[in-house]
């Protein structure tokens, strides 16, 4: 079955990070469909979601990035 993204609910999508962020399916076995949803309403919760998701990554990032840090400082000082 085809429809437009925006009849998809946010509660049955999540964003990957790949890229830009990478709208998926979270469970194919719950699909919420709201039909003749607005274009530009699901436009907005996607800002929102996206607008969300980016800061947790920048977090996950710099956690990454310090690990990294300490890891080098550790093998330089052997």
């Amino acid at each position: 079955m085809f429809i437009p993204i925006e009849f998809l609910d946010w509660d049955c999508l999540t964003v990957g990070a790949l890229g830009w962020g990478q709208i998926q399916i979270a469970n194919s076995n719950y699909i919420s469909i709201r039909p003749q949803y607005s274009r530009k309403k699901w436009m907005l919760e996607l800002c929102d979601v996206m607008l969300e998701f980016y800061p947790k990554e920048i977090g996950k990032i710099k956690t990454r990035i310090g690990y990294f840090e300490r890891l080098r400082h550790h093998w330089e000082q052997k």
